[in-house]
């Protein structure tokens, strides 16, 4: 596992480093376009992957994707992806 995939990052970093709000980090996860972990006490974490993925996701939705779009467009990159390996 590479460091930018290494979930170490607190939701508040997160927030910081992405302009985001929690609330709204935790709505992406609600709609499955992030996977943080979860500590043994229920804290999530995350890496510096995931900063850039909801990054893109803001990108994306000012450019007026909704969450589902997004979504189906990370499910066909992932599909792609597996067909290359």
């Amino acid at each position: 596992m590479s460091l930018l995939e290494k979930k170490v990052i607190s939701i508040g970093t997160v927030s910081q480093l992405s302009g985001l709000s929690i609330r709204q980090i935790r709505y992406y996860e609600e709609r499955k376009l992030i996977f943080p972990e979860r500590t043994n006490g229920g804290t999530r974490l995350y890496s510096f992957r995931d900063v850039e993925k909801l990054v893109e996701i803001v990108e994306r939705m000012e450019e007026g994707f909704q969450t589902y779009d997004i979504q189906q467009l990370e499910k066909r990159a992932v599909m792609k992806r597996e067909s290359c390996s």
